[in-house]
């Protein structure tokens, strides 16, 4: 393990006014999403999806990495340059998803554990010959009557630490992703009070595995009211006590928190973390892991045709550029209409 290589490498993920491009969707979930503009879904069109929106011109300003597939980190682009060759030339790391999904939790009615530990020392291995300098692995936690148990938190917490300990001897940096779902009916309240657990057993399982945090990335969830709650969170309310429950339980030792989207629309989530920025001075930078809230416009836009790639690059360009803004704490949503 090179520690000064891992902390340089996760303070480039984060770097000032960019964060990261999430492209590592399963071949189930990137067919949910090809159905919305009725495209097949084959080897050959996720990997024209992917070509589409990683040279995108530009988008290295905005974006300092890619979380990519199996599938896609052993690809190329149409003119033969393997993904992740192609990224690191335009100045983006290419970084890999390597949990295998969460499942149920056997014992535990409505809760999930997330797999993969098994075989994953000999896949980093691979992935970092492939070119991935950091990894994901995200764990599920759900808000619901009864739910969730300590023993829930701490089987994930657990894991990611397993994880994140394989990716740091492997000189991977880890994406440590402890979500607390925004599906339910709860107030911001109880998202609030979940995450604060969370985040405290998994800061107690990376220090008891001997993570370096100097060399990992966090990529929480904001604290939000669940979807389905009737009492909406103000945009103010989520950044106050997102920045809260970050203050109580994330070590400045931290490099840097990029937020995942967990259903938000896109306006909505450039907004939170604008908010969150303007908000002053904060121990680690803030920043953006979003896989929808980037990609939505530009999917619909390029529609599967050659004659959409330049204004589905053209998306994904605005929602990065905005990205960036909202992670100097600048961005407005005025913009929405006005950025070019």
């Amino acid at each position: 393990m090179n520690t000064a290589e891992l902390a340089a490498t996760a303070h480039a993920m984060v770097s000032r006014n960019r964060g990261l491009l999430a492209a590592d969707e399963s071949t189930s979930t990137i067919l949910k999403r090809f159905n919305t503009i009725k495209l097949d879904s084959t080897e050959e069109t996720r990997r024209a999806y992917r070509e589409m929106l990683f040279t995108t011109p530009g988008a290295g300003e905005y974006i300092s990495g890619v979380i990519l597939y199996d599938e896609t980190i052993r690809q190329k682009t149409k003119d033969g340059v393997p993904f992740p060759a192609y990224l690191s030339g335009h100045d983006m790391i290419p970084g890999i998803k390597v949990d295998t999904g969460a499942k149920p939790l056997a014992g535990f009615p409505g809760e999930t554990i997330t797999e993969g530990l098994d075989g994953l020392r000999e896949r980093l291995a691979e992935y970092y010959k492939l070119g991935a300098r950091f990894a994901k692995w995200r764990a599920v936690i759900d808000i619901g009557s009864g739910i969730p148990t300590s023993y829930a938190i701490d089987a994930n917490a657990e894991g990611l630490a397993r994880y994140a300990a394989l990716c740091q001897e492997a000189g991977i940096v880890p994406i440590v992703e402890p979500e607390v779902l925004m599906d339910g009916d709860h107030p911001i309240e109880r998202c609030e009070e979940v995450t604060n657990v969370v985040l405290q057993r998994v800061f107690d399982h990376l220090f008891a595995a001997r993570i370096v945090l100097e060399g990992m990335v966090l990529k929480p969830n904001m604290v939000i009211a669940g979807k389905k709650s009737t009492k909406k969170s103000p945009p103010e309310q989520v950044a106050e006590a997102t920045l809260r429950t970050l203050k109580r339980h994330v070590p400045a030792a931290v490099p840097g928190i990029a937020f995942l989207s967990g259903g938000q629309s896109p306006t909505e989530a450039t907004l939170h973390l604008s908010l969150m920025n303007a908000a002053g001075s904060l121990p680690w930078a803030l920043t953006f892991s979003y896989g929808r809230a980037l990609q939505d416009t530009s999917l619909r836009a390029w529609g599967g045709t050659t004659a959409g790639l330049a204004g589905g690059q053209q998306q994904l360009h605005l929602r990065a550029k905005l990205n960036g803004l909202a992670a100097a704490g600048s961005y407005q949503p005025a913009m929405e209409t006005s950025a070019a």
